[in-house]
Parts: structure tokens; C-alpha cells; sequence
């Protein structure tokens, strides 16, 4: 498999998620003029033009965290909460983290004016609020071992650094707690990044 990833981005998840599942895969970082580190056009490997895409065996390429993170679940057989429903409480934290929490980091990271931000601020505050009621006492988001929603929560934690943007304590100790796991040390040296994610 190979994932197509910026440094730092939201596809850090999908290379943590994928270390941990032990599954092989090659990393194929893109710029921001939105060329391969091998020279191609990346809007040719995925027209939409933002990471990640995950290309399979067959040539298939897949789209979106949520999408990258269910598929990367599946195939290794881990990284899914025990029970009838723990799939699908994975899938729902995914999507409440894609829209609410990832989809209101959007106005920092496109310089929007301090109106949309101060709005974003007070939407990412209460998805935040409710994210940290789910996880309680657990060590991990949805129980006491890593899902894909985990590598996900971590990036939204770690992209809200960048903007000054609090979020609760439960969830700061989640991101410290994560920050030590070998999967996480290791796609951050992967991606040249510092263990603080920059």
C-alpha cells in the first residue's frame, strides 16, 4: 500500500493507524504546488487534490481519513473496539471528528477572517467538551486499547497546538499518553517531524 501524505497533515493519522496494524506500505509525500516526490501531478492521483489518498494493490485509490481508516481496520483485523457495536462506534467517532472537529479547524488553516475563527473556536470548544466526556477515565477514546479513532483524535489535538486552541484536560493527557506510543514516534520520524509534531 502506499499513502499519500503531507508532513504534519491529517494523513498522520492513516500512518499511525497503519504502523499499528502492522500492515507494509511506502509513504509518497506531496508538496504544497501539489507535485509527488516523484514528480507527478498529484490532482492525478486524487482530483480533489488534499491527502490522504491510500493506493492499494490494485491500483485502487481510496480517499478520505474516515474511508483510509475503516479500510486500514479491516484489512488488518485490528484497531476496532470488542463487541456487536464496536465498529460502528469507531465509524461514528471518525465521522464526528471529520465534521465537527476537522471541519472546524478549516478557517485557522486557511487564514479565514477572526469572525470565522471565533466562531470555529467556540464549535471546536463543545465538540471538544463532548469528545472528552466519551473518553472519561478510559486510556483511549472508545476503551483501553487503540482504535482508528485514536490516531485521528491525536492529529485534531495536535493541529489545535498550532492555533492556540484549548481543549480539555482529559484530552491534552490522551495527546501526552499517545505522544509516547511507539506507532506515533514513528511515523512522526517518518514524516521528519519532532515528537511535539513539528
Amino acid at each position: 500500500m502506499r499513502l499519500y501524505l503531507y508532513p504534519g497533515a491529517c494523513s498522520l493519522a492513516d500512518h499511525i493507524a497503519l504502523i499499528e496494524a502492522g500492515l507494509p506500505y511506502d509513504l509518497m509525500p506531496i508538496d504544497h504546488a501539489k507535485q509527488t516526490q516523484d514528480g507527478r501531478d498529484y490532482l492525478t492521483v486524487n482530483p480533489r487534490g488534499y491527502v490522504p489518498a491510500l493506493e492499494v494493490e490494485d491500483g485502487t485509490i481510496l480517499t478520505e481519513n474516515l474511508v483510509i481508516l475503516a479500510y486500514i481496520a479491516d484489512r488488518s483485523g485490528a484497531l476496532l473496539p470488542a463487541g456487536e457495536f464496536g465498529r460502528w462506534r469507531a465509524l461514528e467517532a471518525l465521522s464526528y471528528m471529520a465534521t465537527t472537529i476537522h471541519g472546524n479547524l478549516g478557517p485557522f488553516f486557511k487564514k479565514a477572517p477572526d469572525t470565522e475563527k471565533d466562531a470555529a473556536r467556540k464549535a471546536l470548544a463543545k465538540g471538544f467538551a463532548v469528545l472528552d466526556e466519551q473518553m472519561g477515565v478510559q486510556p483511549f477514546l472508545l476503551g483501553r486499547t487503540m482504535s482508528i479513532a485514536d490516531p485521528y483524535l491525536f492529529w485534531t489535538v495536535l493541529a489545535t497546538s498550532r492555533f492556540d486552541i484549548a481543549v480539555p484536560e482529559r484530552l491534552q493527557a490522551f495527546f501526552d499518553r499517545m505522544s509516547q506510543e511507539p506507532s506515533v514516534l514513528r511515523a512522526l520520524a517518518e514524516e521528519g517531524l519532532s515528537p511535539s509534531g513539528r
